[in-house]
């Protein structure tokens, strides 16, 4: 028995390239998990909202960290997410330098965070050194403490102010953490709103995060997201308009026609009709006349004189009837 084997042909072949080419293309783009059990709750609507605020604070910190360091600083916003604090607490290196603060009049904490490492050159910079990239992995002690919470107050006071057309924060430390395991800032299954930075002083990159309630967030996101209000002057001009128009309404010309009901008459009739001939109206002598708009019947009224002139006397309206 012979087996026939074929080669393949350039269509084949022309197949296989692009469905290659479609599987290349598919494998560029990271799937992204998502979870069924705890749906997005941040819409696009609040997202963008959150987008302008926290873009206008990396702005304000890129000036801080520049002015307190007196070297080149950049800080630029990566991402906007929803997670769980489970979910960011392991997201976060074993050691780092935790800012917890009361987010009033949002009820719970919120935390800002920045590594460890770029903490310590921070102080490295504010105390005269050259901020070496080496520095010790350790807790701050009390003088170092002091120095860098003046940087993280002026911070806070840029989130308030970057913040204030979503929500009024008056942002107040009230701890500080190196265990992000020891922070207790929320229940694990609390979500929370994450936003993460790109900090970079001397051109050394370094992640800061900033976490806070979403369900604290929430309100301030719907409202921040309605249209705005209208004013008292707005208010009072639309009403004058709504004047204006009703007046204008009210002396606005209109073809009015007072017809008698319409009679039928075929082909045959009105081929043979000649002058003075005689048409038998299908409108009964005691039934009133229709007034009409546009053909639209609204009244009904009898045929009268008033002085002169043919008149006509409504005797009722269509909804009376």
């Amino acid at each position: 028995m012979s087996l026939l084997a074929s080669a393949p042909g350039p269509n084949t072949a022309a197949r296989s390239g692009s469905s290659g080419a479609r599987a290349r293309r598919r494998g560029t783009a990271e799937p992204v998990p998502y979870d069924f059990r705890r749906p997005i709750q941040l819409s696009r609507e609040h997202s963008r909202t959150l987008q302008l605020g926290f873009d206008g604070f990396a702005r304000q910190a890129t000036t801080v960290f520049t002015s307190s360091l007196r070297t080149v600083c950049g800080v630029a916003l990566t991402a906007i997410d929803q997670r769980s604090y489970a979910e960011y607490v392991d997201s976060l290196d074993a050691s780092t330098y935790l800012t917890m603060f009361a987010a009033d009049p949002m009820p719970g904490l919120g935390v800002l965070e920045i590594p460890l490492l770029a903490t310590m050159s921070c102080v490295d910079h504010m105390l005269g050194g050259p901020g070496n990239p080496d520095q010790p992995q350790r807790p701050l002690t009390e003088i170092e403490s002091g120095v860098i919470g003046g940087l993280i107050e002026r911070l806070l006071g840029e989130m308030r102010y970057s913040l204030a057309g979503i929500v009024p924060l008056e942002p107040t430390v009230t701890g500080i953490e190196y265990s992000p395991q020891f922070a207790q800032v929320a229940g694990a299954a609390d979500v929370m709103v994450v936003a993460t930075f790109d900090l970079r002083i001397d051109e050394r990159a370094h992640r800061m995060t900033v976490c806070l309630p979403f369900s604290g967030l929430l309100p301030h996101l719907a409202t921040a997201a309605a249209p705005a209000p209208a004013s008292d002057r707005e208010r009072a001009k639309r009403a004058q308009a709504a004047e204006l128009l009703q007046a204008q309404f009210a002396t606005v010309p209109l073809e009015v026609a007072v017809r008698f009901r319409p009679t039928r008459l075929g082909p045959d009739a009105l081929s043979v009709l000649q002058a003075g001939d005689v048409v038998r109206l299908a409108h009964p002598s005691s039934a009133p006349l229709d007034v009409t708009v546009d053909d639209k019947i609204f009244a009904h009224a009898t045929p009268g004189a008033q002085g002169q002139r043919l008149a006509a006397l409504i005797v009722g309206t269509q909804k009376e009837s």
